[in-house]
């Protein structure tokens, strides 16, 4: 495919400063992180979605993507060591247009500056952001303070907002809130490190069936708006950042998801 734009990145640049970036090295993460699936060399147009899959593979070659950037690749360590007839296709789709894949997971969770967590609290009205939810040696969430403290209704209002859907929520904490743990995605786990660290509220993706009581006997809020829906910020965020820094094209495809 030809592309009538004359702006142009390397791949290897492109996949470079995203490294620089997020720091893939400092986590123990579920799969590999960085350029998974080669392509063109050029980049002129970068297409950025939630999670590696057909569809956005499909909407992505309708769009003339040189690169796809996920937050969720196609490899993961659990995943079975055999292509079957799913990833059959979504390797053809990035094969047959010559489309490179790249997935950055936990360390896009945890980046202070275009991170999930850090762009979720900065979204929510919060303010120093601070590292939180140990991982390993590194951290994937954040902690925060709001300026002047907010009520349930209003917290839960905002989260709405910015998740673009209704939050399940047990507030069973202080109110109004003061101060917020977020873990986005399958963070539930982090509510005890939230309570354990004296915070008034915790916001994560999923939810699990513990978290109910586990924040009542805690006297924590805890406030799960969907996995999808909390990691849609950062990989947003990493694709207007090469935009700006290598003058190319950047477009975000929603395939959007309830989970």
């Amino acid at each position: 495919m030809s592309h009538r734009d004359p702006n142009s990145a390397s791949i290897r640049d492109v996949i470079g400063d995203l490294d620089a970036l997020l720091e893939p090295g400092r986590y123990r993460d579920y799969g590999p992180n960085g350029l998974q699936v080669p392509g063109r060399e050029d980049v002129v147009t970068v297409v950025t979605g939630v999670s590696a899959h057909a569809e956005l593979f499909a909407r992505a070659a309708e769009l003339g993507a040189d690169l796809v950037l996920t937050h969720h690749g196609i490899l993961w360590d659990s995943a079975p060591r055999r292509i079957d007839a799913a990833m059959k296709r979504r390797l053809k789709l990035l094969f047959d247009h010559d489309m490179a894949l790249a997935a950055y997971h936990l360390p896009l969770d945890g980046n202070l500056e275009v991170g999930n967590n850090a762009l979720l609290a900065r979204a929510l009205g919060a303010t120093d952001v601070e590292p939180f939810g140990e991982h390993g040696t590194a951290t994937i969430g954040v902690r925060a303070r709001f300026p002047e403290p907010v009520a349930h209704a209003e917290l839960l209002t905002r989260v709405e907002t910015v998740c673009g859907q209704t939050p399940l929520a047990f507030p069973t904490g202080p109110d109004p809130v003061s101060t917020i743990g977020i873990v986005s995605g399958a963070g539930s786990d982090y509510l005890i490190e939230a309570a354990e660290a004296g915070l008034d509220a915790f916001l994560t993706g999923e939810p699990t069936e513990r978290a109910m009581a586990d924040a009542a006997e805690r006297h924590l809020t805890y406030i799960a708006a969907g996995h999808y829906a909390t990691e849609v910020l950062g990989v947003q965020a990493l694709g207007e950042r090469l935009a700006g820094a290598f003058d190319i094209q950047h477009r975000f495809v929603d395939v959007s998801n309830p989970i």
